[in-house]
């Protein structure tokens, strides 16, 4: 008798999913035969391809939690200053989170649009705006963004927070990130504490 799954947000059809991240030979190999997202996204991480790992988490959480986590991985390496900025965007994206309104949604773009598209902050909130029903100006008709598109808003803005500042920390980082998506598909706040 097999024991019950634990419960866990990060769930999809593998195969979809993994079609979404452009995975290498290497690493489609390395989770042959897996069925579950929970256990691809650990023979990923175990095998060494930490980045895929963290861009089948992105698409496989939900997305009001994906955005919540692209900020607590923005949050944890955003520089202790000059980061007003980043502030203000990962606050947007934050308030998506807790009030999903069409309004809160716009709102985390607009600050995207203005701050650029530079940062890990300004895609989380284009994470939470293709999260929304369209992507169009509210008074014309509706345009729904694509299914994947906030998982590949957050897959940029994980793997650009892993990178910002010392590339050589990337995957030290990666590995933080994915205990806080496992923390936060668990029902936990995926919290991370400033890095500096």
């Amino acid at each position: 008798m097999n024991a019950p799954q634990p419960q866990t947000k990060l769930d999809g059809p593998l195969e979809e999913l993994v079609g979404r991240i452009a995975a290498p030979p290497e690493a489609l190999a390395a989770i042959a035969g897996i069925a579950r997202v929970p256990d691809a996204i650990e023979r990923l991480a175990g095998s060494g391809f930490l980045l895929e790992a963290a861009k089948l988490a992105a698409h496989a959480l939900p997305k009001r939690e994906a955005v919540w986590w692209a900020c607590m991985c923005a949050r944890h390496t955003m520089p202790a200053t000059g980061a007003e900025k980043l502030v203000e965007l990962c606050s947007a994206a934050e308030t998506w989170v807790r009030r999903q309104s069409d309004e809160t949604r716009r709102a985390a773009f607009e600050l995207a649009q203005k701050h650029g598209f530079d940062t890990p902050e300004a895609w989380a909130a284009v994470g939470a705006f293709w999260a929304g029903d369209s992507m169009a100006p509210p008074d014309v008709p509706k345009v729904p963004p694509a299914p994947h598109l906030t998982g590949t808003a957050i897959s940029g803005s994980v793997n650009l927070a892993a990178v910002r500042g010392d590339p050589l920390k990337r995957d030290a980082r990666l590995a933080r990130f994915l205990d806080a998506a496992r923390d936060i598909a668990a029902g936990g706040a995926g919290r991370l504490p400033p890095e500096g």
